[in-house]
C-alpha cells in the first residue's frame, strides 16, 4: 500500500460487501465522484486485500487517493447478525425487530416472552452478533425483561447487549450483566408507550455496538494501523453498509434545507445474490403516524431484508414466491434456472436466454420485496357497511425509486426500466400500497454507500453526489 501522503479535499469511500468491495473516490468540496474501483472481498486471506487492489485502480486514475483519508462500512463476513428478545411477540418484539433492521442488521432470531433454557439454545445456535433486548413500556411491565436479563447472565452471555426497554427496569438489568460480565449498553426504550415507536437511540447504540465489538470479534484483518497500533480495518469502517445506505436515503430523500433540497419521498431497492433490501423514506399521514390503527407503529424511516429472496444463493425460493404471487411464469423453465444459480453462485448469463431468466428473477425479488415491505388495502365489510382497511406503508405517492444490485447495473437500461416498472402503476393487484408513478433509476456507480458515509462529516458533498444520482435515469 503506497505510504500516505494526507489530502484534506479528497476522500476514499469503501464498501466491504460479501461478495465484492467497492470504492469511490470523491473530491469532498465539490462532491465529484473522481474515481471508482472493485474487487473482490478477499475474507478468504485479509480483507484489506481487496481494498488494495481497489485503492491501486483508484491511484492509477487519481495519484491522490494515495494520501486520501478513507471512511468504510462492511457487511462483510456475515454482516452484522441481530438477535431480538422482547416482552411479546406482537409489539415488542415485533418493535425490536424493525428497529434492527433499520439498524443494518439481518435479524437472524426473534423470541418474545421469558427466555427458557430451549428458548437460549436457540437463540445461541443463531448465532447472532447483538443481542436487542425489549419489553415493556416506560413505567410498565418489567418482569419479562428482567427475566430475560437474569436468563442472559445466568448463562455468563458473551455477546454484545443493547438494553432498549423498559426505562425504569434498565438499572436493574444493567447491574445483572455487569455483574456477569456481558457487554452491554442502554438506550431508550423503543415502546415507550403504546401507539409510539422510537428507533433512533437503540439504532445508534447498535452501531455503536457493531463498532466496539464486533468488527474486531469477525478477525476479518490482522494488519495494525502503524500510527495508532490498533487494527486498521477497525479504524476504516464506520458502520454496516445498511445502516449507511440507510443515511444516504434519508438525506436523498429530505436534503439539506430549502435552498439544497431532496426528492421527496423515496425507495431504494438493492437485489443481491442472496438478499434483497428494501429502504424507505416516507413522509407520512398525520393519521397514521401514532399508533391509531396499529399496536406497532409505522414510522417514516424503514428498511426490510428479505433473506429468502435473491439472484443466485435464494434464486429458488425466489421463483417459487415469484410463481406464487402472478410475477413468474414458465414455472418449469424457471425452476430450472434458479437451481443453475443457486448451484453455482458465480453464475454469469452468457446467452439472450439465460440473461431473460435473470431479468424474470430479479422481477420476482423486487416485485416479491416491494409487497413485503409495503402495506395493503382491502375492503371489508362490518356493522358500519362497506370499509377500506390499509395496513402497513403506504407507498403509492413514493416520487423516486431506485434499483441497486447487479442485475440491474450491469444490463442495458431497459432491463432495469422493465424490472423496476413492474412494481410501479394505479392498480396493482392484491390492493398492495406500491409507487403509483415514480421517477425510476440505478444506482450504477454505487454513490449511496459513499454519500452515507460521507453525511456525517461532508453533508454537503454528500448532497452533492446524491444529486449526481437523482441526475441519472434507469
Amino acid at each position: 500500500m503506497p505510504e500516505p501522503h494526507p489530502d484534506r479535499r479528497v476522500v476514499a469511500c469503501v464498501d466491504f460487501g460479501s461478495t465484492f468491495t467497492k470504492a469511490a473516490l470523491v473530491d469532498v468540496g465539490t462532491g465529484e465522484l473522481l474515481a471508482s474501483a472493485d474487487h473482490r472481498t478477499t475474507i478468504d486471506t485479509d480483507v484489506l486485500d481487496g481494498w488494495d487492489a481497489c485503492l491501486a485502480q483508484l491511484v492509477a486514475v487519481d495519484p491522490r487517493a494515495a494520501g486520501a483519508e478513507v471512511l468504510a462500512c462492511s457487511s462483510a463476513g456475515g454482516g452484522l447478525r441481530i438477535a431480538v428478545v422482547g416482552n411479546e411477540a406482537l409489539v415488542t418484539a415485533e418493535a425490536g425487530r424493525r428497529v434492527a433492521l433499520s439498524s443494518g442488521g439481518r435479524v437472524v432470531h426473534v423470541a418474545s416472552g421469558r427466555l427458557t433454557r430451549a428458548g437460549l439454545h436457540e437463540l445461541r445456535a443463531a448465532r447472532p452478533d447483538v443481542v436487542l433486548l425489549v419489553g415493556g413500556t416506560d413505567g410498565g411491565n418489567a418482569e419479562v425483561l428482567l427475566a430475560c436479563a437474569t436468563t442472559l447472565a445466568r448463562a455468563r452471555w458473551r455477546k454484545p447487549v443493547v438494553v432498549a426497554g423498559n426505562v425504569d427496569a434498565q438499572p436493574e438489568v444493567a447491574a445483572l450483566l455487569e455483574a456477569s460480565g456481558t457487554p452491554h449498553v442502554l438506550a431508550d426504550n423503543v415502546v415507550p408507550q403504546i401507539g409510539v415507536l422510537a428507533p433512533e437511540p437503540a439504532r445508534a447504540a447498535i452501531r455503536e455496538m457493531f463498532l466496539r465489538h464486533v468488527i474486531g470479534g469477525k478477525h476479518l484483518s490482522r494488519r495494525a494501523d502503524p500510527s495508532t497500533g490498533t487494527g486498521a480495518f477497525l479504524r476504516m469502517v464506520r458502520g454496516a453498509t445498511p445502516d449507511v445506505v440507510l443515511t444516504a436515503v434519508e438525506l436523498l430523500a429530505g436534503g439539506l434545507d430549502g435552498e439544497r433540497p431532496g426528492a421527496g419521498d423515496v425507495v431504494v431497492v438493492d437485489v443481491g445474490g442472496a438478499t434483497t433490501d428494501v429502504h424507505s423514506v416516507i413522509e407520512l399521514d398525520p393519521e397514521d403516524a401514532g399508533l391509531a390503527r396499529e399496536v406497532v407503529a409505522t414510522v417514516p424511516v424503514s428498511r426490510t431484508v428479505e433473506g429468502d429472496l435473491g439472484m443466485r444463493w435464494s434464486a429458488v425460493h425466489t421463483v417459487e414466491e415469484g410463481l406464487a404471487a402472478g410475477l413468474v411464469e414458465d414455472a418449469d423453465r424457471m425452476r430450472a434456472a434458479a437451481g443453475v444459480r443457486r448451484a453455482d453462485p458465480a453464475f454469469l448469463p452468457g446467452s439472450e436466454a439465460e440473461r431473460h431468466d435473470d431479468e424474470a428473477i430479479a422481477t420476482a425479488a423486487v416485485g416479491v420485496a416491494l409487497r413485503r415491505h409495503a402495506g395493503r388495502s382491502q375492503v371489508a365489510y362490518s356493522s358500519a357497511g362497506r370499509v377500506v382497511e390499509r395496513s402497513g406503508k403506504d407507498l403509492r405517492e413514493v416520487d423516486l425509486l431506485v434499483g441497486s444490485g447487479g442485475v440491474l447495473r450491469n444490463n442495458p437500461d431497459e432491463v432495469a426500466e422493465r424490472v423496476l416498472g413492474s412494481v410501479t402503476g394505479e392498480d396493482v393487484p392484491g390492493g398492495w400500497q406500491l409507487p403509483r408513478a415514480p421517477r425510476t433509476l440505478v444506482d450504477h456507480d454505487y454513490v449511496l454507500a459513499a454519500a452515507g458515509l460521507l453525511a456525517p462529516t461532508h453533508p454537503e458533498a454528500a448532497h452533492a453526489l446524491l444529486a449526481r444520482l437523482r441526475g441519472a435515469t434507469a
